[in-house]
């Protein structure tokens, strides 16, 4: 769960933190810790508040992706942020090491998201049906080893799981999503898609905020192809 070292930006207004895989951004019926509840009680600790502590969520990623989340500290913060969520004027990069190349090294991906409900899962299918909604994200090959290989997403739309069902579309699981097509399970149940950049305006100062996350700590895997060590992936 959130500690302070996992705090990538923050200001009066703003908070961009890394979220370890496995953590609940806000809480859900089956009441784990939430990540929301936590920078709350963080805050309100470091800065002694006495009364509640404000803190909006701006987006979500799922429970088993890591990091980086945004949040607002202000109302005005978090109302044109959703603004510039609806509108497509954040930037969100994710890396995501999946289990086979794809045919083309780059490309977009189009499809419409059918989410099943009952399942927790969705479907990224070739023409509308039902309540799909369309999805779409640009992919790009940015390191490959035997096993597997590194693609960065941009993710133009947010749809329910739609990174992992698009990829899973065109044949390239992502690894350790059993709920998509991948092979085995990861150590401590997350899968390799990591929130690896978030880029936009500063709602209030109007500067530019351009924000990297590391990736997860103590896996190789990631290690390597960030370049940070040496393996056979």
């Amino acid at each position: 769960m959130f500690s302070p070292e996992d705090i990538l930006y923050e200001d009066n207004h703003l908070l961009i933190v890394n979220k370890h895989a496995g953590d609940l951004v806000q809480p859900d019926p089956s009441g784990d810790p939430a990540l929301e509840n936590a920078i709350k009680a963080y805050i309100k600790t470091r800065d002694a508040k006495p009364g509640a502590v404000f803190l909006g969520v701006v987006h979500r990623i799922d429970r088993p992706v890591s990091g980086a989340v945004i949040f607002a500290k202000t109302s005005k913060a978090l109302v044109r942020l959703n603004e510039m969520i609806r509108e497509g004027r954040i930037e969100k990069r994710y890396w995501a090491l999946v289990e086979q190349r794809p045919e083309a090294e780059r490309g977009e991906l189009r499809h419409y998201i059918l989410r099943d409900g009952r399942t927790n899962r969705s479907k990224a299918l070739a023409a509308p049906k039902g309540d799909a909604k369309e999805g779409r994200l640009r992919y790009e090959m940015i390191g490959a080893g035997t096993h597997y290989t590194l693609l960065e997403v941009e993710l133009l739309t947010g749809r329910h799981h739609q990174i992992r069902a698009q990829l899973a579309a065109i044949g390239c699981p992502i690894r350790g999503d059993l709920k998509y097509g991948g092979k085995r399970s990861i150590a401590g149940g997350g899968i390799s898609l990591h929130s690896r950049r978030v880029r936009f305006d500063h709602p209030v100062r109007h500067e530019a905020v351009d924000v990297t996350a590391p990736v997860p700590s103590g896996d190789n895997l990631w290690a390597c192809f960030e370049g940070t060590e040496r393996c056979g992936r």
